[in-house]
């Protein structure tokens, strides 16, 4: 795997790279998840994007918010990786440098996040904890959590 990382905001986003990253939010959300939902909800032009990228094929994704523009915390959501690229722990790559984007450009420690409920042990190894009781968000079980 020849792993590339890049942070964008979204006007900097070229057409060919939206396009491959709603494709795959699609896939894996959407299709996947088999989950009727609203993914461009006009929250991508405030949030820092955040794209794994393995021999130019977007294979992780993740939506980076600073304080106030999700929750009031510095927030991480839209985390995804692409079905194949799954058995190579890129979930865990991807959250390990999500949380340090945060911290860089927005000097944060504390993130909040809405978790699908069967991924709480997944996010509970990167410092996560529950802080809510379970709700449902597009019909699929959640959980904030967070960091501190």
């Amino acid at each position: 795997m020849n792993l590339e990382w890049k942070i964008k905001r979204f006007e900097a986003l070229s057409t060919k790279e939206l396009y491959d990253l709603l494709q795959l939010r699609a896939e894996v959300f959407i299709v996947e998840q088999n989950c009727v939902y609203q993914d461009i909800d006009g929250k991508d032009e405030k949030a820092l994007h955040l794209i794994g990228e393995d021999n130019g094929e977007i294979v992780a994704y993740a939506r980076l918010f600073k304080p106030h523009d999700y929750f009031e915390q510095a927030s991480i959501g839209r985390v995804v990786v692409k079905e194949h690229s799954r058995s190579k722990k890129l979930g865990h790559i991807l959250m390990r440098e999500a949380i340090q984007v945060i911290k860089s450009h927005f000097d944060q420690r504390k993130i909040t996040i809405s978790a699908q409920l069967y991924l709480k042990k997944f996010y509970e190894s990167h410092g996560f904890i529950q802080t809510s009781e379970m709700y449902l968000e597009d019909d699929i079980p959640h959980i904030e959590m967070r960091k501190e």
